[in-house]
């Protein structure tokens, strides 16, 4: 499927041996309309302009957007310098990244996983294969980062989490996700649960889940770790103290970013 992308440059932070943040106003056919997007690009990216980088994308929680990793975590751009990583962080508005039964209202699963990764290929000098691509992201955004990686595995090469929704089945759920998918039976929302999904699918990526030992979502990331132990697929799963708060992702996101960072060195080493 070919997509036609205008782009604007809204806003660009450029600060000598530093990272560059752009923010980005995309128009998308998947998204049937305008969209947002924080593109932060690392010290090396503009001081070598032959060099080629892996992407991670970083996904938002419910009631946030596509600025809460840069406004909430400033170091975030110091991270991509340490790490040397483009990192995309775009809207997901309050989807839980799903596409709509309504092929005429957005379709954020295809966004995430299809046109989006295939804009930044084609405007950054990206390593464009999956084995340089991983996502991860907090709470909804964690849901939407391990559903899109398993249901996407020629697209992602790697996938984390960070206090994920990672069981749908049998939860009160909000209404845009009942909105989104219509059919609300457990074999339906099973087929976008992380849980529900890592107990049929055959997964081939590294995974990286944690969540704060003081959160409620904590019993469906044991639930989601009981599973892959079980099916005897290769994560990382990591409890920490801390609640559902920004004070535990600012400290969670350097883990996922260095995770990231050794699956990229390994893969380089093999190409």
């Amino acid at each position: 499927m070919r997509y036609t992308f205008l782009i604007f440059i809204l806003f660009s932070f450029v600060v000598a041996n530093a990272a560059r943040v752009d923010t980005l106003s995309i128009e998308s056919k998947a998204l049937r309309g305008m969209t947002k997007c924080v593109v932060i690009t690392p010290d090396k990216y503009d001081a070598n302009t032959d060099i080629r980088l892996p992407v991670v994308y970083l996904l938002h929680g419910y009631s946030g957007d596509f600025s809460n990793w840069v406004t909430r975590v400033p170091q975030i751009k110091e991270y991509a310098d340490k790490y040397q990583l483009i990192i995309v962080c775009p809207d997901g508005k309050n989807s839980f990244y799903l596409n709509n039964v309504d092929n005429k209202l957005p379709q954020y699963e295809d966004y995430i996983a299809q046109e989006l990764p295939e804009f930044i290929d084609s405007r950054y000098r990206t390593l464009s294969n999956r084995l340089f691509r991983a996502i991860t992201g907090l709470s909804m955004g964690g849901h939407g980062a391990v559903m899109a990686a398993v249901r996407h595995q020629d697209v992602f090469g790697a996938a984390g989490s960070m206090s994920g929704v990672m069981d749908l089945v049998g939860r009160r759920m909000p209404k845009e996700i009942t909105d989104a998918i219509g059919d609300t039976s457990a074999e339906r929302v099973g087929a976008y649960s992380a849980v529900q999904l890592a107990e049929v699918r055959e997964i081939k990526l590294p995974l990286i889940i944690d969540c704060g030992v003081d959160d409620p979502l904590l019993p469906g990331n044991r639930e989601l770790h009981k599973v892959l132990t079980a099916r005897k697929i290769a994560h990382d799963y990591i409890e920490r103290d801390g609640a559902h708060s920004w004070d535990y992702w600012r400290n969670s996101i350097e883990y996922h970013l260095l995770f990231f960072r050794k699956w990229f060195d390994k893969n380089l080493l093999k190409s």
